[in-house]
């Protein structure tokens, strides 16, 4: 007489469902935070490399920067600086950036891509600071608008390196930010406004309210998107303008979707 062989019941499958379902949603929270920490790990190393990149340049270029002559909107650094890394778009782009922009995707977390001005497929989501520069001229003659000259740094061999903005996290390819540029009203702000409010560019939440940094003494580190205005991004720059709580920004003074973020 054969055996009869019990096999599990619906209700024991639903529970079983239910508790693989209820594992899961405990787990994946925990799952997608670490993607996001590895991401930005990924975001560290990638700037760590544009250390040495532009340190050899400068190396190379008797410790001075870029003149910012040449091709605009970008092209003025990352053509000339595709011989050091050999146009590789990987480190360009922080891997939170995923799409460019455009399409639904807005400037607070997109990357810039090439475009009908560019040559070849350059992407990215990074831009240096264009106060770097070293303009040929020494009068009031800036780079690309942007002036005085003597505001800009022409060499990362300068006093207080560790709070000067070298290349950063950024929707454009370039930005020259002033003190009294006001923060976007809205995440990735409004169309770009060259010469006018281009601390916009570098408001980029692309790790919690945070971004990375590379500064002149070649190191790297997260930045609020707050704190953008408490860096030394020229030479006359007032790190303690209107925007910071040292100037007098309240909370309220903050556009909604910066006011959770950390005060500097």
């Amino acid at each position: 007489m054969s055996k009869r062989v019990r096999g599990f019941t619906l209700i024991e499958l639903l529970v079983v469902i239910a508790i693989i379902a209820l594992l899961l949603s405990i787990l994946m929270p925990a799952l997608q935070r670490v993607k996001k920490q590895a991401r930005a790990v990924a975001c560290v190393a990638n700037l760590h490399q544009w250390s040495l990149i532009w340190k050899m340049y400068c190396d190379e270029n008797d410790g001075y920067w870029l003149s910012g002559a040449g091709g605009g909107s970008g092209r003025w650094w990352f053509v000339p600086m595709s011989e050091l890394y050999h146009e590789e778009s990987k480190i360009r782009t922080c891997p939170e950036a995923t799409k460019a922009l455009g399409a639904g995707v807005h400037q607070g977390i997109g990357y810039w891509s090439n475009q009908a001005w560019q040559t070849g497929e350059y992407i990215g989501s990074y831009g240096p600071n264009g106060w770097m520069c070293n303009p040929r001229s020494t009068g009031n003659a800036g780079v690309w608008g942007r002036s005085p000259a003597s505001d800009h740094w022409r060499t990362p061999n300068v006093r207080g390196a560790y709070n000067v903005p070298l290349f950063t996290g950024s929707w454009w390819v370039d930005a020259w930010p002033r003190e009294t540029d006001q923060p976007p009203s809205i995440i990735g702000g409004p169309p770009d406004r060259p010469n006018q409010n281009e601390m916009e560019r570098n408001c980029v939440n692309r790790h919690d309210g945070f971004l990375n940094a590379l500064f002149c003494d070649w190191s790297v580190r997260k930045v609020g998107v707050k704190e953008l205005w408490t860096l030394k991004w020229h030479r006359s720059y007032n790190i303690n303008g209107p925007w910071t709580r040292a100037g007098g920004a309240m909370p309220d003074d903050w556009p909604v979707w910066m006011r959770n973020f950390k005060d500097y």
